[in-house]
């Protein structure tokens, strides 16, 4: 019995470098959209199935990677703390996101059709 052929597809991934850390990926995007729906960096890792440690971490990449922070916490009291997606890191999410369809655009255009029907199938 042979094994169906596997399907071809095309996956590009936008990742913006200082150095060498990620100062934007796909998951810092998700990450930053899920604080600002949550107001809350845990919660946002707990939503998106990330450890406390983990999400915090990506945080401060982000927040350090750029010329502005991108994420502002404040500190718990008797109201609780919370997290804000900043203004400028709500221009630098939209500005990533753009890229990401713009690059999806050209997969989808025919250069990429090209480079996948040259797959063995």
């Amino acid at each position: 019995m042979s094994e169906a052929p596997a399907a071809a597809r095309l996956k590009l991934k936008a990742q913006i470098f200082l150095g060498n850390e990620i100062a934007m990926g796909p998951g810092k995007a998700d990450l930053l959209e899920a604080i600002d729906r949550t107001g809350s960096i845990s919660a946002a890792g707990r939503e998106l199935g990330m450890s406390y440690r983990r999400t915090w971490l990506l945080v401060d990449t982000m927040n350090r990677c750029w010329r502005e922070p991108l994420v502002a916490t404040t500190l718990g009291g008797s109201k609780g703390g919370g997290a804000t997606v900043t203004p400028f890191g709500r221009e630098i999410l939209s500005q990533y996101r753009d890229l990401e369809n713009r690059i999806l655009a050209g997969a989808e255009a025919e250069a990429g059709q090209t480079l996948l029907s040259a797959l063995h199938s």
